[in-house]
């Protein structure tokens, strides 16, 4: 690594928590609620599947700024209709809705932050809104120095804004930000703005069934691949205990 990295930026949706299996089972609790039998499975899929053509309006301007929550109850209505449910009422969609404020961590997440805190500033960097992430880190004991979410920006990753608007507000040169992601595109869209890069493979984020594995090659162009994020914190203290 070229430049000493200060802060480390994360994606969140299937980087630190698991969006999916948390999502399912909120589903299935509403609807079991209602005595609505549906594969949920499938629903939390389906709903996910809109979050980037929903985000690609307003990132080609074909719909206003609007934040992720708004897109999230956008979408909601649609897959409503999709799944043939017409029970849920006004309370039961907002509810659902702020599902995604509830998300649960992966196993290593709350460990590896605190290590990182220990020695860097961490913070989010996602397109989930400010009340989103503020409200889940605080259910889930996310422990963030600060929350930098793309609604600061009125972007969505990738444009270059939002890496930029990162380093900008912590006060940085780009490259002494390490973006860490389980999603290439995300970690490629913010070389491009500077950023250093780590990725954090997540092959089970749409189920055990839907391993989604990503290619050497393009591994290959990122400053770290660690396991999870304890093996970055570890990989991260002994390069620098090694200068």
């Amino acid at each position: 690594m070229s430049t000493e990295i200060k802060a480390l930026v994360f994606d969140v949706f299937g980087t630190v928590v698991d969006w999916r299996s948390s999502i399912i089972l909120e589903s299935r609790e509403i609807g079991a609620a209602k005595n609505i039998s549906r594969d949920w499975e499938s629903f939390a899929d389906s709903w996910r599947s809109k979050y980037g053509p929903f985000m690609n309006k307003v990132r080609q301007g074909s719909l206003s700024w609007t934040n992720l929550d708004d897109l999230h109850y956008m979408a909601l209505e649609e897959l409503l209709s999709e799944f043939e449910i017409q029970d849920f009422d006004d309370n039961d969609k907002k509810n659902l809705n702020t599902a995604w404020h509830r998300l649960d961590p992966w196993p290593d997440a709350i460990q590896g932050l605190n290590k990182l805190r220990e020695s860097y500033i961490i913070a989010p960097l996602s397109n989930g809104n400010l009340a989103l992430l503020t409200n889940m880190a605080k259910r889930a004991g996310l422990p963030w120095d600060c929350i930098l979410s793309a609604e600061l920006a009125h972007a969505y990753k990738p444009d270059q804004e939002v890496y930029r608007m990162a380093a900008k507000l912590l006060g940085l040169a780009p490259g002494q930000l390490l973006m860490v992601a389980a999603h290439p595109g995300d970690l490629m869209a913010s070389q491009q703005a500077g950023l250093q890069t780590a990725f954090i493979p997540r092959p089970f984020e749409h189920g055990q069934n839907q391993n989604s594995n990503t290619d050497a090659e393009t591994i290959s162009h990122f400053d770290i691949v660690a396991k999870d994020i304890v093996d970055l914190a570890y990989q991260l203290s002994y390069s620098r205990d090694s200068r």
